[in-house]
């Protein structure tokens, strides 16, 4: 049996309205464009939506509406999807990573203040010209919702511009309040193995005039209001949704609830089958999640478990970790870090060879090549992802994905671990 980690649900409707599009033959800056945002707006309860080409185009378009300026920095997790915080340096500002919350994966928003306030942190090294903080770029991780109203409590403090990187949470809602309605703006993104697909694709939802008239602009070659051809009245790209892509999406969003219906049902038999099984962690959702979204189903291996074979410390199994790792002990750090990684990364390997398609999910931002290379990222800057990082795995989680075939994925899973 072979078990895709993810699957598009598409069904009849889709293959009608893309074939109406082709008859059509309007495939850009059509009516299924206007729909798609229509429909957005009209499901979130928000003033404005601009569909674009994907989630990273709808995060940079959101910070250049906001202004964000050379050398100022934006909080953001380093345990995400890397344009999180690429989007900042396109604009030549800087991600100031702060750490996460080893339960839910989200930012830990009671280390900010620790990690702002800590001198000797070595995020201070790393960043070099930083003028100011001004941005916090708050990212759903997973389909769960961060704890919006604590950090709205801190931000009192700081009055930081707030982006919400909902890309991975389309649905969820935090304390009965949606996502993406959150913060000035929000993001969703429509790549295949999302909750609704068009293909590749973003958009962006705002209460907020400005944002929505600078976005859809940039988004079109930096047209003006008239959209007159060939009249450019600001930098622009081209970040335009086309409209077979739109038009996808108009069906996907009347199937929204449905599709998270049937996901949540998938979580759900994930937990049954593997109840009792203690050398799993699987995710946390917290009581203030009040509806989620799966977008992945990310498990994580024991370190309890893992201590049968390696070595552990005590600090390790507890999470009882420092802001950062002292330099003299960096090189340990790292060598346990990565002990437990191959040992994840073992069990990824010989689910793939039975046809389950599982992944490691995330590497840590900081630690990518290019951010290493930029600001001299080490093991040991960020302790709780790279930790977290080293155990989890994504294993196969879709719509459509039927009962027997999570069976197969669970009793796999189980004697992988039984023989290791």
């Amino acid at each position: 049996m072979n078990v895709p980690l993810s699957d598009a649900s598409l069904t009849e409707e889709e293959k009608k309205i893309l074939l109406n599009v082709f008859r059509r033959k309007r495939l850009a800056l059509g009516s299924f464009l206007n729909k798609f945002e229509e429909k957005m707006k009209e499901y979130f309860n928000v003033d404005y939506a601009v569909a674009v080409n994907s989630g990273t185009s709808a995060l940079h378009l959101i910070l250049r509406s906001l202004g964000i300026k050379e050398n100022e920095g934006m909080i953001v997790t380093p345990f995400t999807f890397i344009a999180s915080s690429n989007v900042a340096m396109f604009e030549r500002a800087h991600p100031v990573f702060i750490d996460i919350d080893p339960e839910n994966y989200n930012i830990d928003i009671e280390k900010i203040e620790l990690t702002l306030n800590d001198i000797d942190h070595p995020l201070w090294k790393r960043i070099k010209g930083l003028k100011d903080i001004t941005f916090f770029m708050g990212v759903d991780i997973f389909g769960q919702p961060l704890d919006w109203d604590r950090f709205f409590e801190l931000n009192k403090k700081y009055n930081w511009k707030v982006v919400e990187d909902s890309c991975e949470a389309i649905g969820a809602k935090y304390k009965d309040r949606m996502v993406g309605t959150l913060g000035e703006a929000g993001t969703f993104a429509f790549y295949p193995n999302k909750q609704i697909t068009t293909g590749e694709g973003g958009m962006i939802i705002t209460n907020n005039e400005e944002i929505a008239k600078l976005s859809r602009s940039m988004a079109n070659q930096g047209r003006g209001d008239s959209y007159e051809w060939l009249e450019h009245v600001r930098l622009g790209y081209n970040y335009r949704m086309d409209e077979l892509s739109a038009a996808l999406g108009y069906v996907q969003m009347k199937r929204l609830d449905e599709i998270l219906e049937k996901r949540e049902n998938v979580a759900k038999n994930y937990y049954e089958l593997f109840k009792e099984e203690d050398r799993v962690i699987l995710p946390h959702v917290e009581e203030y999640t009040t509806k989620p979204s799966w977008f992945v189903f990310v498990v994580r291996l024991s370190l309890d478990w893992i201590s049968n074979f390696i070595d552990i410390p005590e600090y390790m199994k507890s999470f009882d970790l420092p802001l950062y790792i002292p330099d003299n002990e960096r090189e340990f750090w790292k060598s346990k870090v990565l002990e437990i990684r191959e040992i994840t990364y073992d069990i990824i390997k010989q689910l793939n060879a039975v046809g389950i398609q599982a992944k490691n999910y995330f590497s840590p931002v900081h630690l990518q090549k290019f951010y290493r290379d930029l600001y001299g990222y080490e093991y040991g800057d960020y302790p709780v992802t790279e930790l977290i990082s080293s155990l989890t795995i994504a294993i196969p989680f879709y719509t459509e994905l039927d009962f027997e075939k999570q069976q197969y994925v669970v009793e796999n899973f189980r004697n992988i671990l039984n023989n290791y």
